[in-house]
């Protein structure tokens, strides 16, 4: 890691020590950094361990030593009650492929107590999703994928909010709609999100960022 830039505040997720890499590649050895409300950024070229440290936070993979903590909740000793403070979807995933993308959202609402539907309904409306709602999500186009995991993202209403790489594959609307969330969620005084990139959005102001 070359730095960690933050504001002063009170962190909703803090990580130290942690060690993680693969089979004869080491990633972080005694990484620690915290994350405070509003927007951060993972920022490093492809092949820098982005996505895995998305993963390490969402509590998705497992650092060798070293703990993660969102508002005092660890995640080796608290494991299901950390992960409900998180969101966060592998965009490439299969999983819920054979489902539709409205019975996905409504599966998410029973998931995650603070669930938005209220905002769903905009968000859905902003990416313009309401004509792929219907169809099994093996059937939408990666853009709309897209669409779906970010209105879910948004609307799930967690402590943590983390998105690897939040503008790939969306058309220009709905960059310029993201681009409108991703400042409001800067703004947030108590929740934070974490966005995994090659640089920084542009006009954004960043709670912290971290460089790989």
């Amino acid at each position: 890691m070359k730095s960690a830039i933050a504001r002063v505040t009170e962190s909703v997720l803090q990580a130290d020590r942690l060690h993680f890499g693969w089979p004869g590649r080491p990633l972080f050895q005694g990484l620690s950094f915290r994350i405070p409300p509003g927007l951060s950024l993972v920022r490093g070229e492809d092949g820098c361990g982005k996505s895995s440290l998305i993963g390490l936070m969402a509590g998705n993979l497992v650092p060798r030593s070293g703990t993660l903590s969102i508002h005092g909740r660890r995640l080796d000793d608290q494991h299901d009650a950390y992960r409900q403070q998180v969101f966060w979807i592998d965009p490439q995933t299969e999983t819920h492929d054979d489902i539709s993308a409205a019975g996905y959202l409504e599966r998410l609402s029973q998931l995650h107590p603070r669930f938005n539907a209220e905002i769903l309904d905009d968000l859905v409306e902003g990416f313009a999703l309401e004509p792929h709602l219907g169809k099994p999500m093996y059937m939408l186009s990666t853009g709309s994928k897209r669409k779906v995991w970010l209105s879910a993202a948004f609307a799930a209403g967690t402590p943590l909010t983390l998105i690897d790489q939040p503008f790939a594959a969306l058309d220009a609307p709905s960059i310029r709609f993201l681009t409108e969330l991703l400042q409001d969620a800067a703004n947030h005084p108590s929740r934070a999100w974490v966005i995994a990139d090659h640089e920084a959005p542009t006009g954004i102001m960043l709670a912290s960022v971290i460089d790989l």
